[in-house]
């Protein structure tokens, strides 16, 4: 875990904390609970109404079968049997009621000891209070009973005490409203939790950013090792944040050399004039040939400079990505041509320039810098090898698997194990008396083409002196490839 102590540029804006519904995360957990609380109260709403609907069906088919048997007794025998059988049913379980009454509303049989008096003047379905022969207090009971009206005046009561079935209606309201409030309770508090442990994760990657900006580029975003989207972010941001650091790094080192390698130049420029003033100054007449001179060594000196320039723009470009062109370039004519053109200098040298290539090594690339690239390798390679009978630089390109390599190497001192990192930078020079030419940047502009082109170049021991591989996947056989490609 990367521990974060940021230094805010801004105290006020560092120390800024923001309100409850101002949080982004908050208001979505809202948002969810406001679903959630949605859904809950249409579920038990629809359960509770569906619990009603059944249990009021069930219970009207039951008093529906009451009645048809009572029917069929009314039938048979009148209203004597009728008043017999709704005495007999009376006498069973206490929930099923029952009354019969004359044309003047007194009680001839059943368990039903009070009605209101407009339920027993009308017909049909009722849902009422009552009192059964059993209580001794007012109507505190309820019933749904079914009224009948029979020949004579004779009223028919059958029913069924609903008291159970309110009971249970009022407990699943009760349910409903405790899962309400603990639904709002619970949904609060996680909106809270959660508002608190992402703005935290969020206040430390915004403390990391604002002591970035205020100069630390060192510092990171924490990372908790849960592996989470947090950490995920946290780890593309300090990934890219080390990318900036490098950058930064490089560019400030880059600063630096330019600084320190253009100064040596620059000072020569600037005495060769000061001499050629002064002599004119003292009235000395200077010969054709000391003019020559002057001038010729302060074009070199200008050369120097505008090579090293070109060089720097050069590395700039490829590292941007920039003239990644797709030209098919066959790395062993490449070679053969790299070759003939440095064979005058290997040969005042006294150096043997020999080439080994393999054909059908074919690249997409820019063929441009990609010569100026196997160029350096050579100037390189001709520069601080062996000067003397043994002296040997040997050009090979080969096949290796998916990639093709070109390798320059020579028989010199080499470049040890622990520098060859350091070397690819640039303005980097192992040789401190520099008393070679060169600025330190051959294989830093080599290393850009390099990767510009989705390669790699590779630096090993060649036993002795220094193997220095151009590694670049060859191209691919596709149809109507004609390597025209665009810039």
């Amino acid at each position: 875990m990367c521990s974060v102590n940021p230094k805010p540029t801004d105290p006020g804006r560092g120390q800024r904390r923001y309100g409850l519904f101002a949080s982004a995360a908050f208001r979505l957990s809202l948002v969810y609970l406001a679903v959630f609380a949605a859904f809950a109260a249409a579920l038990i709403a629809y359960m509770a109404w569906s619990t009603r609907v059944i249990l009021a069906d069930q219970s009207r088919e039951t008093i529906a079968a009451e009645v048809r048997g009572l029917g069929e007794q009314y039938a048979a025998g009148g209203i004597q049997q009728l008043v017999a059988a709704v005495a007999n049913r009376a006498e069973g379980p206490a929930n099923a009621l029952y009354l019969v009454t004359s044309f003047a509303g007194q009680s001839l049989a059943g368990n039903i000891a009070e009605l209101p008096v407009e339920t027993l003047r009308g017909d049909g379905f009722y849902q009422v209070p009552y009192r059964h022969v059993a209580d001794t207090d007012d109507m505190t009971r309820e019933a749904e009973v079914r009224v009948f009206r029979l020949a004579g005046g004779f009223v028919l009561v059958v029913g069924r005490d609903i008291g159970d079935r309110i009971a249970f209606e009022r407990i699943l309201t009760r349910a409903g409203l405790i899962a309400a409030a603990l639904t709002l309770l619970l949904g609060i508090a996680g909106g809270v939790y959660i508002r608190r442990r992402i703005l935290m994760r969020m206040d430390a990657m915004s403390d990391t950013a604002r002591a970035i900006m205020g100069g630390d580029l060192s510092n990171r975003v924490a990372v908790a090792g849960r592996g989470d989207e947090f950490d995920r972010l946290g780890d593309s941001l300090n990934a890219m944040l080390a990318r900036i650091e490098g950058l930064v790094r490089g560019m400030r080192e880059v600063t630096d050399n330019v600084a320190h390698d253009l100064k040596t130049p620059l000072t020569r420029l600037k005495a060769r004039a000061e001499d050629a003033l002064r002599a004119i100054d003292s009235g000395k007449r200077l010969s054709a040939a000391a003019r020559r001179a002057v001038l010729e060594e302060t074009i070199a000196e200008a050369d120097h400079l505008i090579s090293v320039f070109d060089a720097l723009l050069a590395i700039a470009k490829a590292e941007a990505g920039e003239g990644a062109r797709q030209d098919r370039v066959d790395l062993a004519a490449l070679a053969e041509v790299a070759a003939e053109l440095y064979a005058p200098l290997a040969e005042d040298a006294g150096i043997a320039l020999r080439v080994d290539a393999a054909p059908d090594c074919i690249v997409l690339a820019n063929q441009v810098l990609l010569a100026r690239a196997v160029s350096n390798l050579l100037e390189n390679a001709l520069t601080h090898g062996r000067r003397d009978a043994d002296a040997t630089v040997t050009v090979t390109v080969t096949r290796q698997g998916a990639d093709a390599l070109l390798t320059v190497a020579d028989n010199g001192p080499g470049i040890p194990p622990q520098d060859r990192a350091r070397v690819l930078q640039r303005f980097v020079r192992l040789e401190m008396s520099r008393t070679h030419p060169g600025s330190g940047l051959g294989l830093s502009l080599v290393n850009a083409v390099a990767h510009l082109h989705n390669g790699a170049l590779e630096l090993d021991d060649n036993a002795p002196g220094l193997r220095a591989g151009l590694r670049l996947p060859l191209a691919g056989e596709r149809a109507g490839d004609d390597g025209s490609g665009g810039a």
